[in-house]
């Protein structure tokens, strides 16, 4: 361990902090980053990695959808992301029907491409449809097949989580300039 921290140990305190600061930037520009893609898109998540298979054959399951949600006009056959009260996980569903807009709140009822039956079931207790305005994060406007994987496997084995920041963060502070 200590010949590990030996070229850490040994560094000028100037060399540290520059690289310490350095790391600190590339966090701040991604969270940046984030935070503006929410803010033109206004969308909390602009971008999801599709988690099941219920929408196969149009989406698989890894990849990465980009969403836009400034049309609050909802179409029926729109792909839409929404999330359920008390449910972290946010669900990719077609929308199938439709109910209310213009004075009214628009309700939807969606529905996976490879689900056999809509999606009441999965909605919060005592609700039959969402709600556009409460429910719904964005409609799906693109894709990038497979992309999303690398979530996934994050979520699956959270060790890698660990080794992919431990690796990140020494090539950050080892790293010659």
């Amino acid at each position: 361990m200590n010949s590990l921290l030996g070229p850490l140990a040994s560094a000028p305190p100037r060399q540290l902090l520059s690289q310490t600061l350095n790391f600190a930037l590339v966090l701040s520009t991604a969270f940046m980053l984030w935070k503006a893609l929410s803010v033109l898109t206004d969308s909390p998540s602009p971008i999801v990695v599709v988690l099941s298979g219920s929408m196969e054959p149009a989406f698989q399951r890894g990849d990465l959808l980009f969403l836009w949600n400034r049309w609050k006009d909802t179409k029926i056959g729109e792909v839409v992301v929404y999330n359920v009260n008390g449910k972290d996980i946010p669900i990719v569903h077609r929308v199938v029907r439709r109910f209310g807009g213009g004075l009214k709140p628009l309700q939807l009822l969606t529905k996976g491409d490879n689900n056999a039956a809509d999606d009441t079931e999965l909605y919060a207790a005592g609700q039959d449809y969402l709600n556009r305005a409460q429910d719904v994060i964005g409609s799906v406007v693109g894709y990038v097949p497979f992309v999303g994987y690398v979530t996934i496997l994050l979520s699956e084995y959270p060790w890698l989580k660990t080794v992919l920041l431990g690796i990140m963060g020494l090539t950050v502070i080892f790293q010659r300039e």
